[in-house]
């Protein structure tokens, strides 16, 4: 007979947690040792004679006389003695084979379960599969007879076997008992004592069917970690089964199986033999991309998203990656991608079906900001609406200081994956306390991009912009200006964090560069550039330690020249928490309102303590506008406060309550901000 492991997705009927835990425990019973004693062939007597049946050596039972039930309890000191009935227990060398047992008197009580003797065997694994599948802890919670608790003791006893079957231990004994309540509780204890014997070793392992696989027999050997004289460990050879599966699938045979292993058991060598049966099917390199219905994509559009070629070698995991990539566009609702074979004897076609998602969305936005005022923002988006992935969407914002209206055109995965094509088209009406702008804006860029599902460490962008603005500030004294400015904006990003809203280790690093030209009267130049850094170190489980750093500075011209909205500003939920909106810098004019500059210099530090979905953000910013070519660091305004967070399935959400230390005139004493993500 042999001894048969089981996968997971081959026990049905059950819960799939209750699947997995189970499915190295199915062993069927093993088999003996292969001499046994000679048979006589009992067809070959048309008419046996049956001999007697041997006497059971059980007395007839005294219906008269109360049950009992082994192992019994001893009652409580409480109990009158004429309702005990001890029985004491035959002598015995192996103290597993020892128990006491008691009379039943019927009474419900709660107990504990401890296990004794397999210390160096119980493992994580074996503790969370005998707490999950025991029948005395699944009603350890609720009191219970005596019979009822040695039900229980006899189905763990089974279980307890089967975990020992499945670490390689063949010829373990399980006994169990109940004793009475230690002094100071009122819970019987339950406890088993085991004997787990020695260990069975595998003698042979054969894996049938790889020898066809040529130059990638090895490969797919190694692939398989178990080895003779390793122990008999099922969870070990259900590992390497899936294993091996995976290994077929990223090694060009999309089509092979991996059959379930079984083990033949020899007890007196304490040994088994290992066999299983692979299938690998023929070998195939990738071949067309088959689509079903190309409403949302063409074929030749999922060739350019797909990380592989046709003839590379079939792999799985390119599979995998494409069926999340086109998951990210948003366009599916449901996709399937099956492997056919081409025919050929070589390829493998790739078929997708995929069905469309609702591709249009209407949104709104309700909000207040300290600096900004009251704001109100609809947006109506269709997300294919030039085919493959042209998204358009038109924006309108109202607000006590911004009216905007725009179209947005955006092409995603735009002649290869991840490139993302922007157009953008907008109108807007703009007043702060730092300048007031009436502003068309034209613009276009291609970028690289990154996202929650495929996070990149480096990130670029190049665009172009064409800017007419009709503005007014401090230095004008109340006469507007006409600003037509040219500029080509372009930034490269490196991001070595562990994740895109919530790092909590690692680093960012990123440059901007913005030439550009303005003519207001005359034509004349100049250059913006930025550097952003952030550090993130985890000082322990909950704790983490983040930092930020920003420079920036204009190259050319003076600050009164360079139209307002196109200066450098400091203040907010973004940047120096506590002070306004733009606030921070220099000021001019009789309102003392703020003007920008020319340079900028911004420190932030915080601590994330985080408790499950919650957390609290004690932080300090501080930073600083200049008219110079460079930041002075004297001046710095420092602000400080702290901050809830609520970790949501798709990002932190924030709250941010700050106060200026060394504040201005007329900076507020208390500053709130809301948003998604982290500060930085």
């Amino acid at each position: 007979m042999n001894t048969g492991l089981r996968t997971c997705r081959r026990i049905s009927g059950l819960p799939q947690a209750a699947r997995c835990l189970l499915a190295p425990l199915l062993l069927l019973a093993p088999v003996a040792h292969a001499q046994t004693a000679p048979q006589t062939d009992a067809s070959s007597d048309p008419d046996p004679v049956l001999a007697p049946m041997p006497d059971i050596g059980v007395d007839w039972p005294d219906m008269g006389q109360p049950d009992a039930v082994t192992p019994m309890v001893e009652l409580p000191p409480e109990t009158p003695d004429a309702q005990r009935q001890a029985v004491a227990p035959e002598p015995s060398e192996d103290p597993v084979e020892e128990a006491v047992t008691f009379a039943d008197t019927g009474e419900e009580r709660r107990y504990t379960v401890t296990l004794t003797g397999v210390d160096e065997i119980a493992d994580a694994q074996f503790n969370t599969r005998f707490n999950q599948l025991s029948a005395l802890h699944l009603g350890e919670g609720k009191p219970a007879n005596l019979a009822q608790i040695n039900r229980r003791i006899k189905e763990d006893s089974d279980l307890l076997d089967r975990l020992l079957r499945a670490k390689g231990y063949y010829a373990a004994r399980v006994r169990g008992a109940v004793s009475a309540p230690p002094p100071g509780s009122d819970r019987l204890v339950v406890t088993f004592r085991i004997a787990p014997g020695a260990r069975y070793l595998l003698s042979s392992v054969d894996l049938t069917g790889l020898e066809t696989t040529g130059e990638r027999e090895a490969k797919l050997r190694a692939a398989f970690p178990p080895k003779a004289g390793d122990p008999v460990d099922a969870d070990a050879i259900l590992a390497g089964q899936e294993s091996l599966a995976v290994a077929l699938a990223e090694n060009g045979f999309p089509f092979g199986k991996v059959d379930e292993p079984e083990v033949r058991i020899d007890h007196e060598e304490r040994k088994g033999d290992l066999d299983i049966v692979v299938n690998p099917g023929a070998y195939r390199t990738f071949g067309r991309i088959v689509m079903g219905n190309e409403k949302l994509f063409s074929a030749r559009h999922v060739q350019r998203i797909a990380r592989f070629h046709p003839g590379d070698t079939y792999m799985a995991s390119d599979v995998e990656d494409l069926r999340q990539a086109l998951v990210a566009t948003g366009l599916v609702s449901s996709l399937t991608m099956t492997p056919r074979d081409a025919g050929d004897g070589e390829h493998v076609d790739l078929a997708i079906d995929a069905r469309p998602a609702p591709l249009r969305t209407i949104a709104g936005e309700l909000g207040y900001g300290t600096g900004e005022g009251y704001r109100a923002e609809v947006s109506w988006t269709h997300r294919n609406f030039f085919p493959p992935e042209g998204a358009v969407t038109l924006r309108g914002v109202i607000g006590t200081q911004e009216q905007t209206a725009s179209f947005t055109y955006r092409r995603n995965n735009f002649r290869r994956r991840d490139n993302v094509l922007t157009g953008l088209l907008s109108v807007s009406n703009i007043k702060r306390d730092a300048y007031d702008a009436r502003t068309v804006t034209l613009s276009g860029s291609l970028e690289r991009q990154t996202n929650i599902l495929f996070q990149k460490k480096w990130v670029w962008r190049i665009g172009g912009e064409l800017i007419a603005s009709d503005e007014a500030d401090a230095f004008s004294n109340g006469n507007r200006r006409t600003f037509l400015i040219g500029a080509v904006p372009l930034s490269l990003t490196y991001d070595g964090s562990d994740d895109l809203l919530n790092p909590t280790r690692g680093f960012r690093l990123g440059g901007r560069l913005s030439p550009e030209l303005s003519f207001q009267n005359t034509t004349f130049g100049y250059a913006r550039a930025q550097l952003d850094g952030s550090v993130y170190q985890p000082m322990s489980d909950r704790i983490v330690l983040a930092a930020r750093a920003r420079f920036g500075t204009i190259l050319g011209s003076t600050v009164d020249r360079i139209a307002p909205s196109r200066r450098f500003y400091a203040g907010g939920g973004a940047s120096v928490r506590g002070y306004g909106y733009q606030a921070i810098g220099p000021r001019y004019g009789p309102n003392d309102d703020p003007v920008g500059g020319k340079s900028l210099a911004e420190f932030s530090l915080e601590s994330r303590i985080r408790f499950g979905n919650f957390g609290i953000v004690p932080f300090v910013d501080a930073g600083n506008i200049s008219t110079s070519f460079l930041p002075r660091f004297r001046d710095l305004r420092i602000g400080a406060g702290l901050g809830a967070r609520y970790y949501s399935s798709f990002g932190p959400i924030r709250i941010d309550v700050g106060t200026p230390l060394n504040p201005q005139s007329g900076d507020p004493k208390v500053a709130v901000y809301v948003s998604l993500g982290q500060a930085f």
